[in-house]
């Protein structure tokens, strides 16, 4: 019997939805993640982010991404351009973290200056320090099923599945966005897992219809409480992605306090899927020093 089916019976006569909160999940990982890097002194895997300009999101993640790092004992490199940098210039910061042996993982903080070509930027990356799978390379393995670094949140997604005991297997997922760092891994992903995988956007003809026929609703839009409770049948497993901001409050695409009525597992946001992205991304750096220092 899984933790949710647990839970379920713990509590079928009390409440019937069940809150899919991050923290444990990534503090799962976590777990797993330090017995691994026992014998490794502090600093020895190392990660480092790429910014340029000062955008007030893309510094303060770069903040986080260093704090988290550090506290769990990876060192952390801050690469950071003024917002007049040229392409050439980017460039060559991105060559020399290419080449540092040091570094092991390398995440562009987006966005950039307009002059700036992130496209070609993204493909100059070393694919083996390609932590986000934002490559061509990477996403083209993930897209084939062939291993890879997937995107961090797509694999957040998954992970919170899995600790939860929530299968794919025969289920009809809708993923509602396409972007490629969620939407289009997530749902490749998912039918890895032998899920039914429905795709729709922002141009989809009568969206709550489609969701509608979800067992497990995947919210990755970007757009504040876009998904109703009409538009969830009972029982549906909801997980949302996205972060927005409403009446100054942090909101996810998915209406929480109305949704969860009908749903039997839903993501809260703040506290869902974000902490547990940063943990993908904490593995995936792990992995990357993994492959260039164990598997060779």
């Amino acid at each position: 019997m899984n933790l949710y089916e647990a839970y379920l019976r713990d509590n079928a006569m009390e409440i019937y939805m069940i809150e899919l909160r991050g923290k444990a999940v990534a503090d799962a990982h976590k777990s797993i993640l330090q017995e691994k890097m026992v014998g490794l002194e502090p600093g020895t895997i190392k990660m480092a982010v790429l910014l340029v300009g000062d955008d007030h999101g893309a510094n303060m993640y770069a903040d986080f991404m260093e704090k988290t790092a550090k506290n769990f004992g990876y060192g952390f490199v801050r690469t950071q351009l003024p917002s007049t940098a040229t392409h050439e210039e980017v460039y060559d910061a991105l060559m020399s973290l290419n080449n540092d042996d040091a570094v092991h993982g390398i995440l562009p903080l987006m966005p950039m200056p307009k002059q700036i070509n992130t496209e070609q930027l993204i493909d100059a990356l070393d694919p083996k320090k390609d932590i986000d799978g934002l490559t061509t390379y990477n996403i083209g393995l993930v897209t084939a099923g062939k291993g890879g670094f997937a995107p961090c949140t797509a694999k957040a997604c998954l992970a919170i599945l899995d600790y939860y005991g929530l299968s794919l297997e025969g289920k009809h997922v809708v993923v509602i966005g396409r972007s490629q760092v969620i939407g289009k891994p997530v749902a490749l992903m998912s039918l890895e897992r032998h899920a039914t995988v429905s795709i729709c956007h922002s141009r989809t003809a009568d969206l709550a219809h489609h969701v509608k026929q979800a067992d497990i609703i995947i919210a990755a839009a970007g757009r504040a409480h876009m998904i109703t409770a009409d538009m969830v049948k009972t029982g549906a497993i909801v997980i949302d992605v996205g972060i927005n901001e409403l009446d100054g409050k942090t909101v996810g695409d998915v209406d929480y306090d109305a949704v969860s009525t009908v749903a039997s597992a839903i993501t809260p946001v703040p506290g869902g899927v974000g902490s547990v992205t940063t943990t993908m991304m904490l593995e995936a750096v792990y992995e990357a020093y993994h492959a260039r220092n164990v598997n060779r």
